[in-house]
């Protein structure tokens, strides 16, 4: 019998790589800050691609997961950062869903809108808000097919109860792809 999900596992450096005050990041700029140094040392550690996601519980800002891309060190074009920060949280939480009635509300932060998949796999995760750093159109300028998702993806989202951020630090997220490009970083998936 086959594997019918594949085994993602984080790169060994993620082990260390843990936010100040024991876990705990409070603002939307401390947790993008993190996101993106996260991001940005998938690239330089050449585990993946340049873009980090994790989940926090809303409230307390406890860390829950974290995700980076890897989608070409797993052979899984499904691996983006977002899906392995949501399945490590539902792992974690022992859940489907962080929507969870025992558990506290979670938030997605990701260093870049989502593409089309995350989008949908967005809307069934569970979480109840998404901050966002780089836009969708500087993933495509820098090569990377983002997918078909509806012209007002913001508003499909909140009409699911899901409040969005986006544009936090969005200058610095778009550094992580500049440097990707320079250090000749894979395009998979590069617009037609």
């Amino acid at each position: 019998m086959g594997i019918c999900f594949p085994d993602l596992q984080l790169p060994s450096w993620t082990t260390a790589y843990t936010p100040f005050d024991s876990g705990k990041l409070h603002s939307d700029h401390d947790r993008m800050q993190f996101i993106i140094e996260l991001a940005r040392k998938n690239t330089l550690h050449g585990t993946g691609g340049p873009f980090g996601a994790a989940v926090f519980e809303r409230k307390s800002g406890n860390l829950v997961s974290i995700g980076v891309n890897l989608v070409v060190r797993s052979c899984c074009s499904h691996a983006h950062a977002e899906m392995v920060a949501i399945a490590i949280a539902q792992k974690k939480i022992n859940s489907w869903t962080l929507n969870h009635a025992k558990s506290p509300q979670h938030e997605l932060v990701t260093s870049c809108e989502p593409c089309a998949m995350c989008f949908g796999a967005i809307i069934w995760s569970g979480i109840s808000r998404l901050v966002c750093g780089a836009s969708t159109a500087d993933a495509t300028a820098a090569g990377f097919d983002e997918g078909p998702k509806p012209e007002k993806w913001i508003e499909e989202l909140e009409k699911r109860g899901i409040e969005v951020v986006t544009g936090i630090c969005s200058n610095d997220a778009k550094m992580v792809f500049r440097d990707y490009l320079e250090g000749g970083g894979i395009i998979y998936n590069p617009n037609p």
